[in-house]
């Protein structure tokens, strides 16, 4: 007797307990709808989604010294914004605000059909704005293909669409800059 119960809690402790049970996938219950006559009859789907369609937006970059500027365009009402700021609330100098929207004086009529939202990290103010003129260039000649852009753009200013690649070069020893040099003193 003691050995069939022996037998027994061998057999439970050998069934396996891990074993994950299946799930049969739940049926949706479908929705009805009366009809005149009284009768239960299915209702139809809608032919309209009710997700809405995310609206295309493009991100680009743009650097000048230290500053990265990336923008972002999407359709909208001709709004620019630099790092969440209306433009003329960041730079209060109108010259620094000019070489921002310069890219968008050659577009024509179309900039009030676009919003432009840029983040701007690094460098000094004039760097941000000439960083965030090229991101705004190179976003305006990819939101709009059929336009020539590219070689209007290029024409005008090559900084335009093209970043400047020169950068500070860094201090050495011996020097209160990067090739400057101590004075010596003989007296």
């Amino acid at each position: 007797m003691e050995e069939t119960k022996k037998e027994e809690i061998k057999e439970e402790a050998v069934a396996p307990t891990t074993a994950k049970k299946e799930r049969k996938p739940r049926k949706k219950k479908e929705e009805t709808v009366k009809s005149e006559a009284g009768a239960e009859e299915p209702k139809k789907e809608e032919t309209k989604s009710k997700k809405k369609k995310k609206k295309q937006a493009l991100v680009l970059r743009g650097k000048r010294k230290e500053s990265i500027a990336r923008a972002t365009i999407r359709a909208g009402k001709g709004n620019v914004r630099i790092n969440h700021m209306k433009l003329e609330a960041y730079y209060s100098n109108k010259y620094i605000r000019d070489i921002v929207r310069q890219p968008l004086s050659y577009l024509g009529p179309e900039t009030l059909s676009i919003d432009i939202s840029i983040d701007v990290i690094g460098g000094g103010m004039m760097g941000q704005a000439q960083a965030a003129r090229t991101a705004i260039a190179n976003a305006l000649v990819e939101y709009f293909p059929d336009q020539n852009l590219k070689e209007k753009f290029l024409s005008i200013d090559r900084s335009l669409l093209i970043e400047d690649v020169r950068r500070v070069e860094p201090k050495k020893f011996k020097g209160p800059k990067a090739r400057a040099r101590f004075q010596k003193s003989y007296r």
